[in-house]
């Protein structure tokens, strides 16, 4: 593991102080993320109805529509303050982006987890305020199968991207970048990681394509 630089290090340690519960289980955070998502996806496909192939193009079209979502919330408020949202960009660029830098990306103990999965009270705000609506209201007015693949499919983006950001914060000889397209995917966010351009450049956390598609992609990391 790298030697991590005085003052990341330093930051690290009042964080983890200050705003990290002794009781805080990196573990079970993750635990209870996946185990969320994944019931919420095996709920979904267990009253699906025999979706036709137009009501499965439910799943790409949502796909493409999450990535996009993504891009800019990454790229608006989670970088930009902006009004309502000061607590996302204070975690975010101010802490995320300090706790973690090009320098140091690795976390060093599961209680890091604090720094990188969202809090379990924004997941059930997100789904509660935004995909289950929306699916609702698919669900009334295209089809049943329509709803529930809309939100099967953000559930699982949700947690696709939970998975990734976690494994681009591991050890770099670490087992998990053995498997295809992570290394890859790691240094697209490494370089995201370089405070001098993270406001720039490499906004998808999960897979680049709207960074190709609106020019922000840089290569390096």
């Amino acid at each position: 593991m790298k030697t991590i630089p005085a003052e990341i290090r330093q930051f690290r340690e009042n964080y983890q102080k200050i705003e990290v519960s002794r009781a805080y289980s990196g573990a079970g955070h993750l635990i209870f993320t996946s185990s969320v998502c994944i019931g919420g996806i095996a709920a979904c496909i267990y009253f699906l109805s025999s979706p036709t192939w137009l009501e499965l193009l439910t799943v790409p079209i949502t796909f493409l529509y999450a990535n996009l979502a993504e891009y800019f919330g990454h790229k608006g408020p989670m970088h930009h303050k902006k009004k309502y949202f000061g607590l996302i960009f204070k975690r975010h660029t101010l802490q995320h982006h300090t706790y973690f830098t090009d320098e140091a990306m690795e976390c060093e103990s599961t209680r890091d987890f604090k720094m990188i999965l969202f809090p379990p009270v924004l997941i059930v705000f997100f789904f509660g305020l935004f995909a289950i609506p929306v699916g609702i209201l698919l669900y009334f007015t295209v089809t049943h199968n329509v709803g529930y693949l809309f939100v099967a499919t953000g559930l699982g983006y949700f947690l696709n991207y939970e998975w990734l950001h976690l494994v681009y914060h591991q050890p770099e000889d670490s087992w998990i970048f053995k498997l295809p397209f992570t290394r890859a995917l790691r240094r697209h966010h490494k370089k995201h990681h370089d405070r001098t351009v993270m406001s720039t450049c490499n906004f998808n956390i999960t897979y680049p394509i709207c960074d190709v598609i609106f020019g922000t992609r840089v290569s390096g990391g």
